[in-house]
Formats: structure tokens, sequence, C-alpha cells
């Protein structure tokens, strides 16, 4: 624990509190704080209209908005207040200490307000490495096993439980669409839409291939195994402004017996859908729903997406930013190496960012990583 004159690496917390003070001005003036509360207030008054939601497309856009620069405005004021606080906090240290009578228990109660002070300016700041279009939106998530057989597939389950566990972690919604099984354990592949604001932005960061190295269980001899599965992201919007015209005979259309949990009819009726987009090849799964119908329809929307974003890769030459570069998913090509044996460390292999303890990155620790890549390619130092 920090001394009663200490925070943040032995520095005095007069010292990191101004240093607090400053990064929250320099967050107001680039998050626009100033401009979003006159939006806010505009956005208030088209609120508190009669006829708002005659248009009901235009009310949602409308209330929407509000409650995200509300929200964003309502986290700047709290931090405004915190430090104001903290700062009060320093000079009753410094009048108690003056006294010859130091409070030890204010000095406690000091450097713990001026840590948490520094995480969530922390986590305000990295608001701003989210500049790109769609990094605000919900997104499309696929997992897909690679090389290294069983081991590969099993792989490929337990990243899909990572990002489930990060996803509840910061309160975000999760809807697994498609699953296909390994042929003797774990998944050969599964799509899942994350819903919350910027859960683009955020997997955006973890788009790549993820490397395990461990002593395999299904191996008689307990071998070490290095095994790979990728992760694909897309951006993800329920009403497309550009959504792009889908003609019947650009599909083929299949159905099958789903597999996996999701009640007693998923394994009575062939109700799972994949369309195959014939011009593009893109291919894609649903079996989530009750009924065939609503699973074509769920594909239908996925698909919608995918082929708006390859739109916009064209039409914007952005193809790097939204999708990153061609995956080969094996060797050489990973982006972050888990590592279970013969020591224990998870290593972020663009950013160096690195940690020994597995299974809380495993249980979804997942945000250290994922800012120091968003600050690597904004060329932004922490």
């Amino acid at each position: 624990m920090a001394g009663p004159e200490s925070a943040g690496e032995g520095r005095p917390n007069v010292v990191v509190l101004a240093e607090l003070e400053s990064r929250l001005a320099e967050a107001e003036g680039y998050l626009k704080i100033a401009d979003a509360r006159a939006r806010r207030d505009e956005l208030e008054e088209l609120a508190g209209k009669p006829d708002l939601w005659d248009d009901q497309d235009r009310a949602r856009q409308v209330t929407t908005e509000l409650g995200r620069v509300s929200d964003d405005l309502d986290r700047f004021d709290t931090l405004a207040s915190s430090l104001g606080d903290a700062q009060v906090m320093v000079e009753l240290v410094g009048e108690a200490a003056g006294t010859g009578e130091p409070d030890a228990s204010l000095e406690e109660e000091l450097a713990a307000a001026v840590g948490d002070l520094e995480r969530a300016i922390g986590r305000l700041e990295v608001q701003s490495l989210f500049q790109g279009e769609h990094d605000e939106a919900d997104a499309i998530a696929e997992v897909h096993a690679g090389a290294g057989g069983t081991d590969a597939q099993d792989w490929a389950e337990m990243m899909l439980r990572m990002y489930t566990r990060w996803a509840e972690r910061r309160g975000f919604s999760v809807e697994v669409d498609e699953t296909t099984e390994g042929s003797e354990a774990g998944l050969l592949s599964a799509t899942f839409i994350v819903k919350g604001r910027f859960a683009y932005g955020l997997l955006s960061a973890e788009r790549g291939v993820h490397r395990l190295v461990r002593m395999s269980p299904f191996d008689s001899q307990h071998r070490r195994q290095t095994s790979f599965a990728t992760l694909q992201v897309t951006p993800f919007m329920e009403e497309l402004d550009d959504a792009p015209e889908i003609e019947e005979k650009d599909l083929r259309i299949d159905t099958y017996r789903a597999s996996g949990a999701g009640g007693q009819h998923i394994n009575k009726t062939d109700s799972a859908v994949r369309l195959t987009h014939l011009p593009t090849g893109i291919v894609v799964s649903c079996q989530n729903e009750r009924s065939q119908h609503q699973n074509k329809a769920r594909a239908m929307q996925i698909l919608a997406n995918k082929l708006a974003e390859v739109a916009r890769e064209q039409r914007e030459a952005e193809l790097a930013e939204l999708t990153g570069e061609r995956i080969d998913n094996a060797w050489g090509s990973q982006i972050r190496s888990y590592v279970m044996a013969p020591y224990q460390l998870v290593k972020d292999l663009r950013t160096n960012v690195e940690t020994g303890n597995v299974d809380a990155v495993l249980d979804g620790d997942l945000d250290d990583f994922m800012e120091a890549e968003l600050r690597r390619r904004r060329g932004v130092t922490p």
C-alpha cells in the first residue's frame, strides 16, 4: 500500500493529483465536453416534443444519442467531482500532519481515492482512441479453429468462453448465433454478436490469430501441443443505412439439423440455416433461433452487415482498418501467445503487454491488452 503522502509508484499524492487534473482538462478538450453539453440541451429539447414518436426511427436515434451523450457527461462530471474531493482530502491530511497527529485512516482513504481516479481517468482516455466510423457499434465476432487438430478446436471453444466472460464483465450482452462442433471436442467455429457501446471498437483490437501452448489433454502421452484459432470481427447494426440489396439468385440456402444446446427442438428439425453469397463467397450460418424462418432472417441480417463492410472497404479504401490484413491461421502470424506449459505467460506480440496470470485472461481479463493495442494503433503513448 502507498505511504501517507504517496500514490502511484511512490509519488506524493499532491503531485499525482496535479497530473490527473491536467489529464482531465486535456480530456475535456479532446472529448469536446462543451460541445456535448450543448448537444445534450438540443437533444433534450427534441426529446420533449410531443410529436417525437410520430417518426419512430427518428425518435430512437434521438433517445439513443441523448443517452450516450448524457452518460459521457455524467462520467466526466463524476470524475471532476471526485478529483475535487481528493484535493480536499490532501488538505485535510496536511492539516492533520501539521498538528503532529496524522490521521492514518484518512491517509489510506486518500491513497485509495487517488488510485481509483488514476484508473478511472485512464478508462476515460481510452474513449479518445475510438475514431473509426463504426467503433461505437455492436460487433459480429467469429472464432475459427486453425492448425492443431482437436486441441485447436478445444482452444476455439475456450476463446468463445473468454470473450463471453469479457463481455459480461463490461455489461455487454452476447448472442451466440451458430456453433459447429469439433470432431472429438471443442468447436470448429462459432459466430456470436456482442452488443454494447464500443463493442466493435474494442473487439477489433483482438482480431487475428491467437496461439495456445499447453500440455495436451487429448494426447495419451500428455505432450506439449501448440494450437491456433482466429478471431474475426465485423461491425453490426440492426438497421443499416447503406444496406446492400441481396438477390435470392445470388444465394445458396442450405438447411441442416442444429447441434449443441438450444432446447429439445434443436435436434428434431432442420431449423439451422447456412447462406452462401455466391458473388463474394461469404458464408453465414445461424441456428440460435427457434424456427428456420427466424434463423434465415438473422443470417440475412448478418450477411447484410458483412456485405456492407465489403462495400465500405471498396468505397473508402480502408481495408486494413475495418478487417485488418489477411490472416494466416498458423505459425508466425499470431498476435498473442497464451503459454500454459512449461511456464505461465500471456504475451501480446504487437504491444509486448504480458501477464503471468493466464487463468484471469482466459476468464475475460482482456482490457489491458485491448487498450494497449488501441493506443499502438493511434500512436498514443500510455
